[in-house]
């Protein structure tokens, strides 16, 4: 879950702020102000894993080590404190987000991320950012200041949405990755990018990032400089260099607590991004709409929008077989409910998919459960008619009914609260 933009990200913000005309013409992102009486954004936080730890730490229940090694400061207490594995660790390099200016390939951001929580993190910078999914609010953004002290404070940061409300995060505060093209060294050339989720074809992702791993894609676009001089531009790009480590293109690498970029967890954070803003988008869409006494003609889009992407029906498919380091599928595997034959929705395939069973594990999350009741209702009865075969268009064959037959006997084992007729 990255926290970086191009630089016309403002003029989008602004955009989305000043043009109420065209959000409400708009039927493929959130219709409404984030201010609205039902959702009231600023006022209201909720209760996500962040803001029950900064509630810890003001009781003296919760305490967090400093650590001055390395710039780290409250890194690696924090990672813990969150339960976000240090495995899941990505680097970018494309100089983006509020600490842009202390961001090359040879400093990179490093960010970890849950289901619910990323932590970014710039060696020697003066802070963490973290972004929380809460389960009422969309995602929440927070800062730590990175110096000792007794009481250290966990800081609601509203600005962050600067970057974090656009048309790409369905107009909720939500999260992106982003992957930078290359761009001339020219001092007014202008950055540009694609927003990437596991409907991107895998030679346009990962602009500005580090990708490491056993087998990675012959053809993507990171591991190379973003800013280059304008007569490479002109000429076909070479392959990307293959990593198995950082350790050769950061001079520093020791720094960050892993020396990978692991490709298995870019993917899985592109598919992760766009998920936690449809929750949030279907939820915010559902509140407005039974507030206002509406008709629930946008939830409906919304559900369709969230149903569709958490089966994989548009994903890009996978031209080989990608391998990361152990470490990250192990830790992501583990966290996942599996039914009494030891499948899982958290499993990876990684041969022609993402995941060896196409139904998002974000359905176990917070925020699907906390979905309003009438939500909840319309996006299990589309799940089941998908993978009850209801819906014809060709664009869900892909489908197969053993992988549908499957979805559905993993539901039953592992889902809380699943509709009687799934049984």
């Amino acid at each position: 879950m990255t926290f970086d933009w191009k630089s016309a990200a403002a003029v989008i913000v602004f955009a989305i702020g000043a043009a109420a005309g065209l959000a409400a013409q708009r039927r493929d992102a959130f219709s409404a102000s984030r201010e609205h009486p039902a959702i009231a954004y600023a006022e209201r936080e909720g209760g996500n894993r962040v803001r029950r730890l900064s509630e810890a730490l003001e009781s003296g229940v919760a305490q967090l080590s400093f650590e001055e090694a390395h710039g780290r400061g409250y890194l690696r207490s924090l990672l813990d404190a969150l339960r976000v594995p240090p495995e899941s660790q990505v680097l970018v390099f494309s100089e983006t987000s509020r600490q842009a200016r202390q961001i090359s390939p040879s400093h990179p951001r490093a960010i970890y991320f849950s289901d619910s929580v990323a932590v970014g993190w710039v060696p020697g910078a003066d802070l963490l950012e973290i972004a929380a999914q809460d389960s009422q609010q969309g995602v929440v953004f927070y800062t730590l200041a990175q110096r000792r002290s007794e009481t250290p404070h966990l800081m609601r940061d509203v600005s962050c949405l600067l970057c974090h409300l656009t048309w790409d995060t369905l107009a909720v505060p939500g999260l992106t990755t982003i992957s930078t093209f290359p761009m001339s060294d020219d001092p007014n050339a202008y950055a540009d990018g694609v927003v990437v989720d596991h409907r991107t074809p895998l030679p346009e992702r990962w602009g500005g990032w580090y990708v490491t791993g056993r087998s990675v894609p012959a053809r993507h676009m990171g591991n190379a400089p973003v800013i280059r001089p304008a007569a490479e531009l002109r000429t076909p790009p070479a392959p990307p260099p293959k990593l198995e480590s950082v350790a050769r293109a950061i001079p520093d690498a020791d720094v960050y607590l892993s020396p990978r970029s692991d490709v298995a967890a870019l993917m899985v954070l592109n598919h992760q991004t766009r998920a936690t803003n449809l929750l949030t988008w279907v939820g915010w869409q559902t509140r407005v709409a039974l507030s206002d006494k509406t008709p629930l003609d946008r939830v409906d889009d919304a559900v369709r929008e969230l149903v569709d992407y958490f089966l994989f029906v548009d994903e890009a498919p996978l031209p080989q077989r990608i391998e990361g380091a152990p470490a990250f599928a192990e830790t992501f595997a583990a966290d996942g409910p599996g039914d009494a034959s030891g499948r899982s929705l958290r499993q990876l395939d990684l041969t022609t998919r993402l995941l060896r069973y196409p139904c998002s594990y974000m359905i176990y999350s917070d925020a699907f459960d906390a979905l309003p009741a009438v939500a909840l209702e319309r996006v299990y009865a589309r799940l089941w008619r998908v993978l009850g075969g209801e819906e014809h268009d060709r664009r869900y064959a892909r489908l197969s009914a053993a992988d549908r037959r499957a979805i559905v006997e993993i539901l039953r084992a592992t889902k809380a609260g699943l509709p009687e007729y799934f049984r």
